[in-house]
């Protein structure tokens, strides 16, 4: 994590871990999962093309809970979906690009 993303992001105690299109990554818990994208992935995500606020749809991911399947898949935007230990998200917008996961 760089000092940068950390200004940005809601206080934290530990980090959790979620799967993004098939690698496990550990981020901060209590943030919404685009702040967790910009932890992982501090340039392409700061200066993406993301409004931050819904309106703009370009940070949707598709994801399911621990225990569930791909069938239970459902859409969400990330800048206002919180992240969740085991979440499994399959599949992104082709807006989020993330160092070492989609690029």
């Amino acid at each position: 994590m760089s000092d940068q993303s950390a200004d940005l992001l809601d206080p934290y105690e530990k980090l959790i871990n979620l799967e993004i299109i098939g690698k496990r990554v550990s981020v901060p818990e209590k943030n919404r999962l685009l702040r967790c994208f910009q932890y992982l992935s501090i340039n392409t995500i700061s200066y993406g093309d993301f409004c931050w606020n819904g309106d703009c749809t370009n940070c949707q991911i598709w994801y399911h809970l621990k225990g569930q399947d791909e069938q239970n898949d459902r859409p969400a935007l990330s800048c206002r979906l919180e992240c969740e230990e085991g979440m499994v998200i399959t599949r992104l917008s082709r807006f989020i690009e993330l160092e070492g996961i989609t690029k």
